[in-house]
């Protein structure tokens, strides 16, 4: 049995997708990843298998047993412990030679200019609810010329945005300046998916609930996500592959069988997509028992 470990061995099984000098320059890139919890702890991983060779993570929670149905890292050993370490601790049981920088306090504007120092990739784990902390991490990628992704979990599915240094920007695509919360979450969804391919099969409607930050997750839809964001994050890091960065975004459901690529030039404002966000404020009202909502 193998008791030391060797790099070129342990991802050998990555060449052949990649060459052997791109291995090594996945090896020198530096990650910054937001968020330990449903897809932040798998890209982690994921990341950390793909070769990466730095990552900087940041999260304040610790894990709790409502994460056990879709969080990397969520077992009995890691109640009540801080997942930003157990999940440093196993990315440093998959690649022992990783750079790890901890972020327990999470990210705020007093540590984004560190969080991101030397970064080359910023990969989006933040809870969907946590819009300043979002917005803030965000707007300092795009001052840093960092290229920043999201990929997001709904339903049995993902849909990802990628906002390179030279592209649309986060805040000019959702629109969210001026908005209450309950707004910011509706455009934040809408933004996300424009196809919304995962309100067909929502089984509990009960379930959503934005004024409490209350809605369903899956494991599946989280592994999807980490999929998607690998596959991205390596053609951004390798400048290869098609890359195609907001207002274009792709939705893939598993359930449906669907892939849907979305166009919306102007983000949320946007006409076809300012129509999408009045039909979806109504339904979410009759969902939640009325109540005038102001964006």
């Amino acid at each position: 049995m193998v008791s030391t470990f060797d790099y070129d061995a342990a991802f050998a099984r990555n060449l052949g997708w990649v060459t052997e000098e791109e291995q090594k320059t996945l090896r020198q890139k530096r990650i910054a990843i937001a968020g330990m919890g449903g897809v932040g702890g798998v890209h982690l991983t994921t990341l950390a298998r793909l070769g990466i060779g730095a990552f900087n993570i940041s999260d304040f929670d610790t894990f709790d047993l409502v994460n056990f149905n879709r969080q990397a890292g969520a077992t009995m050993a890691a109640l009540g412990r801080p997942k930003v370490d157990v999940l440093a601790e196993m990315a440093l049981e998959i690649n022992p030679e990783l750079k790890i920088e901890r972020f327990p306090e999470g990210v705020s504007d007093a540590n984004l200019d560190r969080f991101l120092d030397g970064v080359d990739l910023y990969v989006d784990g933040l809870d969907f609810f946590c819009f300043e902390a979002r917005r803030a991490t965000f707007a300092a990628c795009r001052r840093k010329g960092v290229p920043a992704i999201t990929a997001a979990p709904l339903g049995l599915g993902v849909a990802f945005l990628a906002f390179m240094p030279d592209s649309m920007s986060f805040e000019d695509y959702f629109g969210l300046e001026g908005c209450d919360e309950w707004e910011m979450a509706i455009r934040f969804l809408l933004g996300l998916s424009p196809a919304m391919l995962q309100r067909s099969y929502l089984a509990d409607q009960s379930r959503v609930n934005l004024a409490e930050h209350r809605g369903p997750s899956t494991v599946a839809a989280c592994q999807l996500c980490a999929g998607v964001t690998a596959t991205e994050a390596l053609k951004i890091l390798l400048g290869r592959g098609m890359l195609r960065p907001a207002p274009w975004g792709y939705q893939f459901d598993a359930y449906r069988n669907r892939l849907v690529r979305t166009w919306r030039p102007g983000g949320n404002r946007n006409p076809i997509q300012r129509l999408a966000l009045l039909i979806a404020r109504g339904q979410l009202r009759r969902m939640q028992g009325g109540g005038e909502r102001r964006g």
